[in-house]
């Protein structure tokens, strides 16, 4: 078998803005080999400006207007990274993310929109918020919105700026409170309304503000923004509970003193995209500025600008030709007017009505459609003929990573019943706890583990992070404290100097999980492969006697310090089917290190483990095993991440699920999706502890006070007494 070619190139998208979101889409079409695409962007999705007006209307529900950057990052093969960059370096082509974060690049471009921000303006900052960047004004005015539709607070609001884009929120905002009782929307212009458009066309905006009830504010600038109103220039005020700014466009501020070339703050790019003096860097969409053709901020350019710079990123990173970039000089401009009605503006012609209204939903749906309907690739079948039992191996759906990618738990307790139990003095206990407890200095117990991942994440430094998390577990769940760890990893083929660059971001994510936990990595050993893997071998001291899985009492409560579906939303995730914010809570959850949990349970658990691979009703049948109980939990009562749920009853399996469940027919569970849950191989899983019922609910408070979103979701019970009482029954 030949093997993939190696990755040479990295090529970083800042911003998920329309353009960049249309190259993914193509990059996922026409893959570029050896070239690694990180996209970054402060969030899992990116809003889409032009059906803004329309969610503001009501026309739209929220996630209409957001393009999934998880899924689409997925399709195409790239690495997203949620962070917002904050200094960008084109000599040392690094760019700088808040938290100090730093990724390098080969090549790399801008889409990162801009800001109506009003900062010259006293109170802006503290009491108003800017139209753009869109998903915070969204977030705001779907609050805003709700309250008032209920009733539960006032309903005024203003907008500063009466440019079009000002317009379409006043009106949008005036339809969407329109049966709200003492409602008010103020248009707020230190000049005259639409300046440079001709008499007519002024006209006509004046005469839809005022019949769709926006109060309109002209030549008179606003000089405070206070909590509930608008102090304006001629001292008068104007009441408002929701202030927005949409005057203009300013550029991202972190773009001054990068060293780029810039025009009025946006960076200054050439007909092939690129920064003149920096030709491994574009620029397009708002943030950039066309010196060879300068246009308006529009988002009809970014769509267009997409397929050239598609072009010219894999032209320079391959050695290829430019092309050039020809904007329009007229386009159509349609314009939201409150209502179901649009007005449409081109060559000097205009009309308006519910027919064009019909026609700019139909255009950005049919934009948006374009990032909803992925489909993932297939498994590729075999050719030819192979032997009996393959093609069942295979499978209909990709092999999961994280714990969804081990052996089976038949096949493991097979190997490890050949093994002889230890027979020296300084090994205490081997195989079959959470981790081998070996004699330690001075009488104390020293305890060792070892876990490996194959990666879920594009991201080797998240993967380090959460693998560093889940090798730890084992520590923690026996009552240690972290003492070393070696590491090993598995690269795929790179160039000499992207392997330098991996390891260290792998080394160094681990490394300050460790740290922060009383560890250190101390070696370890590297290779080359298929695929990135990563694992940790790692040591802890036990002051106190080991905590093991066994010794529950019947009484005791159980604890679990994180919810289950870890397993089930990776498994979506490679099939293209979760949400990208259920994706990221999911791997927040996971990167989420249990320290603090396991310093406040050692203290009072008699058992405990932590979540993994077998699932939640595998480690419970191992403690029930151990400790001769029975456990008897509350399904209800068990949390769960979101967006496991629907994607349980949608039907979503891990690979590893089948044989969870399979190997567990002692657990007792009701028939419904949610059960099925407590069989999906969780990576990076919470704690699970028995803890004496007296002491139950001070251990979730403490837990609860150091941030640990701890639940009690069963009971220690007596062994069965009748037939058929199974280990573990799930309520």
């Amino acid at each position: 078998m030949q093997d993939a070619l190696p990755i040479t190139r990295e090529l970083l998208l800042i911003g998920g803005g329309h353009a960049h979101a249309l190259v993914l889409r193509m990059w996922a079409m026409k893959p570029l080999p050896g070239v690694r695409v990180t996209v970054v962007n402060p969030l899992p999705t990116a809003p889409y400006s032009g059906m803004l007006p329309g969610f503001v209307a009501g026309h739209y529900a929220r996630d209409d207007l957001d393009i999934d950057l998880v899924r689409l990052a997925r399709f195409a093969g790239a690495r997203l990274v949620a962070g917002r960059a904050v200094h960008i370096d084109p000599e040392a082509r690094a760019v700088t993310l808040e938290g100090g974060r730093v990724l390098p690049y080969h090549v790399a471009s801008l889409d990162i929109g801009i800001t109506s921000d009003m900062p010259a303006v006293p109170g802006f900052g503290e009491n108003a918020v800017p139209a753009k960047p869109l998903d915070r004004f969204a977030a705001t005015w779907d609050a805003f919105r709700a309250r008032a539709l209920a009733g539960e607070g006032p309903a005024r609001a203003a907008v500063i700026g009466a440019g079009v884009a000002g317009i379409e929120l006043a009106l949008a905002m005036a339809f969407a409170l329109r049966d709200v009782a003492g409602r008010e929307v103020t248009l707020i212009d230190k000049a005259e309304i639409l300046p440079g458009m001709a008499a007519s066309r002024r006209a006509f905006f004046r005469r839809a503000l005022s019949d769709g009830g926006v109060r309109l504010v002209e030549n008179d600038a606003p000089v405070r923004i206070a909590p509930d109103h608008v102090v304006l220039a001629s001292g008068g005020r104007v009441g408002a509970d929701l202030v927005t700014g949409a005057a203009g466009a300013r550029a991202q501020g972190w773009l001054e003193g990068s060293g780029l070339a810039l025009h009025e703050g946006f960076v200054v790019v050439d007909e092939t995209l690129r920064t003149p003096a920096h030709p491994e860097l574009f620029a397009v969409g708002d943030c950039a500025h066309l010196s060879h053709a300068p246009r308006p901020k529009a988002g009809v350019f970014a769509v267009r600008e997409a397929p050239v710079l598609f072009h010219n990123l894999r032209a320079a990173l391959s050695g290829g030709g430019m092309k050039a970039f020809r904007p329009q000089k007229d386009y159509l401009k349609l314009i939201s007017l409150g209502e179901k009605s649009a007005l449409a503006d081109k060559w000097g012609v205009m009309w308006h009505g519910a027919a064009l209204w019909r026609l700019k939903d139909r255009i950005d749906r049919r934009f948006m459609d374009r990032f909803r309907a992925l489909e993932p690739m297939a498994v590729p079948a075999p050719k030819g003929p192979v032997a009996d039992g393959v093609r069942e191996v295979l499978g209909a759906a990709p092999l999961c990573g994280g714990c969804g990618a081990k052996v089976g738990g038949g096949a493991l307790a097979e190997a490890l019943a050949g093994l002889d139990a230890p027979r020296r003095g300084d090994i205490l206990s081997g195989a079959g706890d959470d981790a081998a407890v070996l004699a330690g200095p001075d009488g104390a117990a020293q305890v060792i583990s070892t876990d490996h991942l194959r990666a879920f994440t594009e991201d080797p430094a998240l993967m380090a992070e959460i693998a560093a998390v889940h090798a730890l577990g084992d520590i923690w769940a026996m009552g240690g404290a972290p003492q070393a760890a070696l590491a090993t990893i598995t690269l795929p083929r790179l160039s000499g100097e992207l392997q330098a660059r991996w390891l260290a971001e792998i080394t160094g994510a681990a490394a300050a999980v460790f740290a922060r936990e009383g560890a250190a990595i101390v070696g370890g050993h590297s290779a080359q492969g298929s695929e990135l893997s990563i694992g940790f071998t790692v040591t802890g001291l036990c002051g106190a006697a080991p905590i093991g899985k066994g010794g529950a009492r019947p009484g005791d409560w159980l604890v679990l310090t994180k919810p289950i579906g870890t397993g089930v939303i990776l498994a979506a995730e490679m099939r293209l089917l979760a949400p990208g914010d259920a994706v990221m809570a999911a791997l927040a959850s996971m990167r989420r290190p249990q320290g603090a949990a396991a310093r406040i349970l050692r203290e009072h658990a008699r058992a405990m483990t932590d979540v993994t691979g077998f699932g939640l009703a595998g480690h419970l049948a191992e403690m029930a095993r151990a400790s001769g109980c029975r456990m008897v939990v509350d399904l209800a009562s068990v949390p769960v991440l979101a967006g496991a749920d629907d994607l349980a009853r949608a039907g979503v399996r891990s690979s590893l699920w089948p044989e969870n469940r399979a190997l567990l027919p002692q657990v007792e569970t009701p028939d419904e999706p949610r059960a099925d849950l407590l069989f999906d191989p969780q990576t990076a899983g919470g704690l699970l502890a028995a803890v004496p019922p007296e002491r139950a609910e001070t251990v979730l408070g403490d837990l609860q006070a150091a941030g640990v979103d701890a639940r009690l979701i069963g009971l220690v019970a007596p062994p069965g007494e009748t037939p058929g009482e199974l280990p573990v029954q799930i309520t």
